[in-house]
């Protein structure tokens, strides 16, 4: 059972198959997926939700839905899929959504459950060099960047936060 998160202006919730419409949108925005390797269609966009609820199911934590007002604006959470560098607070939210410090705010809400719930000492967050969206709010949660990373081909750089 994925838990739900509240904050002042956000829920996180889990994932339903009627989330496929908003999310695909999302993900096919070639700005958006500038930095998480391009878009996805509609077909690799449910695959990869399928993928977050399986996260859940094996590991008891992953990446929720993101609403605001109800309408779903992005995804957010923790995710440490088999070869990850370690536990992962990521987030991606729809251009729509940004600017508002959403990202930073929903993040902090799972940064909060993972320091309660999973008893983690360190977190981290993998982000392209050029990222500077994604890197101000690693430095809004206190992270710092520590160490270059090839994740799969591609150059990153780990961003962590001890506890």
């Amino acid at each position: 059972m994925v838990p739900t998160l509240t904050t002042d202006r956000l829920t996180l919730r889990g994932w339903r198959d009627d989330d496929l419409d908003a999310y695909a949108e999302i993900t096919a925005d070639p700005e958006v997926m500038h930095f998480m390797g391009g878009p996805l269609d509609r077909a690799d966009t449910w695959r990869q939700m399928a993928f977050i609820a399986g996260h859940w199911e094996l590991r008891g934590y992953g990446l929720w839905v993101v609403e605001r007002e109800g309408e779903l604006i992005g995804r957010i959470g923790l995710l440490n899929p088999e070869g990850w560098p370690g536990l992962e607070v990521g987030w991606l939210l729809g251009r729509q959504a940004w600017g508002h410090g959403y990202a930073t705010e929903a993040a902090r809400a799972a940064v909060e459950y993972a320091w309660r719930e999973l008893d983690v000492q360190q977190l981290i967050s993998l982000i392209a060099p050029d990222n500077t969206a994604s890197a101000a709010v690693a430095g809004r949660l206190g992270m710092c960047a520590t160490d270059d990373y090839d994740l799969r081909g591609t150059h990153v750089v780990i961003h962590r936060l001890d506890r």
